[in-house]
């Protein structure tokens, strides 16, 4: 018989990194929650690469912690190595990515879900979705028991009808060997909920004793650690650092899996599901990339507390006789001992266009849901739609409109918005390339972005907001200061202009043109500058990138503004595109099918042209008319 339990306000299904953000944003606003998971030892778990960060990530990570999440802080907390990527680069594609302690990351992250108030931990598998006239009731788990609900969000990461694969060898389970979920699908279906079926991989773990570190290229960490928590000051997490390592597969491992690709999963057909197209295996990138001699290949280690090596660059799902001999071949793993095997694995998943902007669901009241489960791939694009996941729940049990970031405002918009918006025919994974902003939408300057917002939801302190706004008066004030400070084209400016290579003055200047040559910082600047205030690192760095890329910024500003404009077109949910005689069949099938909120995101779904989106403007515009005839 049934057993029913107590009400709650939202059930979180995963506890993954989606699903870990999503419940902490939920129960911190004051809903009684409830987390389950299919293992408490899978947690906030890293299955694949052990490192929180990198390209684009990064950005997502600091955006989530400007917003009031969680995963910034672990990680400055169970870091083994920290770096800031791309700092040759302009510092719209710096990125700062750490290498984890998996373990300790996963105490951390539960210490604190099992700590905050309003918010209940339990291991168990959801069976099936409980629903009333397209209304959210409740949830229904494996062995009977129902817990009544009105929000629930899904957040089942890899492990819907999980099956992990290696040559001819296929396990029903989940990642690292864990319980795959294969009871929700059929619930999900019976919803009308359309799955697709996905798949992605992890390389080999292999026992550090058995590696000659001697032939590879050591890989040190930062002297200057950068936080990714804005509550954390450098000095307060600075610890000592983990070396990782570099090495090169060459034409011997290409040989082998070569000659041994017919044995591959993914080329004989056993594997269905899409994998990532800038993730591949070891296999994948053999076989397209023919033309290079060598890939990378990273050692990286997976705790303190543990001798299994990470080796990033060569997923696969060979098998394991071939594992051996394809990894033995590499530089400094001639006698590699395989501590877990290399394996893909597939899953269920959504094309997340069946989701609002808001990560609810368009045609079931109540559900929500968030990262790998809508298509994405990787620890941090979870995260940052398991925040906005768990704010929207809690937003709409208390009747206010839903948080939806702009394109404008991070790189969690421009990730959501892809989502919901273009189809999604493999994993996603987040770019810079991908952000039009990105000299705007900087990793640096998330808080300045970003808490606000977070402070209005309810997720950021009143002291932390406080100490946001002091910081904001200080970055235009010392601009100000900059900008009004003039210097004569005298000897002494002349000399340190000649010091450090840089064009001698013509007529008088201020330090803010001095400030914009590339050559020039504001460090050296204090030489000339006699009245400079005491002013912390994080105001310095917002002032100099502000004033060096003035120009750039002041266009991007422009460009969102027309964004904007379009995106302020809002089309009525209940618009009947048949009506819109001249648009084209496939436009209007790919409206009717996506029902984009705004005509700015009507022109970002593939298939529906620039004239289609002029047809829809005066369509929009005579409707609005006959709307207030009426």
């Amino acid at each position: 018989m049934p057993y029913k339990y107590e009400a709650y306000d939202v059930v979180v299904i995963g506890a993954g990194h989606a699903g870990c953000e999503a419940a902490l944003a939920a129960a911190r606003l004051g809903k009684e929650t409830l987390l389950f998971t299919v293992s408490m030892d899978s947690v906030a778990l890293m299955p694949c690469n052990p490192n929180i960060g990198g390209s684009s990530k990064g950005h997502l990570v600091r955006e989530v912690d400007a917003l009031g999440g969680e995963m910034g802080k672990i990680i400055d907390q169970t870091y083994l190595q920290s770096k800031m990527l791309n700092r040759s680069k302009g510092p719209a594609v710096h990125s700062l990515r750490a290498q984890a302690d998996k373990q300790a990351y996963g105490n951390a992250m539960r210490r604190v879900l099992e700590t905050t108030d309003h918010l209940t931990l339990k291991q168990g598998e959801v069976a099936e979705i409980l629903t009333e006239e397209g209304h959210i009731t409740g949830v229904k788990t494996c062995s009977e028991a129902i817990y009544p609900c009105k929000a629930v969000i899904l957040c089942t990461g890899t492990y819907l009808r999980a099956r992990c694969i290696y040559g001819e060898v296929s396990n029903a389970t989940g990642p690292n060997g864990l319980s795959a979920a294969n009871h929700l699908t059929d619930s999900l279906k019976r919803l009308g909920i359309v799955l697709y079926r996905f798949k992605t991989g992890t390389p080999a773990r292999i026992d550090g004793r058995s590696i000659d570190y001697t032939k590879m290229e050591e890989q040190k960490g930062d002297e200057r650690i950068v936080p990714f928590s804005f509550t954390n000051k450098r000095e307060d997490i600075k610890k000592d650092q983990v070396s990782c390592w570099l090495t090169y597969t060459n034409e011997m491992t290409h040989t082998i899996i070569r000659e041994n690709i017919d044995r591959s999963p993914l080329f004989s057909g056993t594997i269905e599901g899409t994998g990532p197209r800038y993730c591949p295996s070891i296999e994948d990138k053999v076989v397209r990339f023919a033309d290079k001699e060598r890939h990378q290949v990273f050692i990286e280690p997976e705790g303190m507390y543990t001798n299994e090596m990470y080796i990033g660059g060569m997923s696969s799902s060979l098998p394991e006789d071939v594992q051996v001999a394809m990894y033995r071949s590499v530089p400094g793993l001639e006698q590699a001992k395989i501590v877990r095997n290399a394996y893909a694995i597939e899953y269920d998943c959504i094309n997340a266009t069946q989701l609002k902007p808001s990560l609810e669901f368009k045609k079931i009241e109540g559900l929500f849901s968030a990262g790998q489960f809508n298509g994405s791939s990787g620890y941090e694009e979870a995260a940052a739609q398991g925040i906005i996941a768990g704010i929207n729940a809690a937003r709409k049990l208390e009747g206010k409109e839903a948080l939806v970031l702009k394109r404008s405002d991070g790189y969690i918009g421009v990730l959501i918005d892809d989502l919901v918006t273009k189809e999604t025919t493999e994993p996603y994974r987040m770019m810079t390339s991908r952000a039009e902003y990105r000299l705007l939408l900087r990793q640096d300057n998330a808080d300045l972005r970003l808490t606000p917002i977070g402070y209005e939801v309810g997720l950021i302190s009143e002291e932390r907001y406080q100490a946001l706004l002091k910081k904001a008066a200080q970055i235009e004030k010392e601009k100000k200061r900059l900008q009004e400070t003039a210097l004569g084209a005298n000897q002494k400016v002349q000399r340190f202009l000649e010091k450090y290579q840089s064009t001698p003055l013509k007529t008088a200047t201020t330090l803010a043109e001095l400030l914009k040559r590339p050559e020039l910082n504001y460090e050296l600047l204090a030489e000339l500058d006699g009245e400079r205030p005491e002013l912390p690192e994080d105001v310095t760095e917002q002032v100099e990138i502000n004033l060096k890329y003035e120009g750039y910024i002041v266009r991007q500003l422009r460009q969102v503004e027309q964004f904007k404009r379009m995106e302020n077109k809002k089309i009525p949910a209940e618009l009947d595109y048949e009506d819109i005689e001249s648009l084209r069949m496939e436009a209007r099938q790919k409206l009717i099918a996506i029902r984009p909120a705004s005509v700015g995101q009507a022109s970002r779904i593939s298939g529906v042209s620039p004239a289609d989106i002029s047809v829809l403007l005066v369509y929009l515009e005579q409707y609005h008319r006959r709307e207030k005839e009426r």
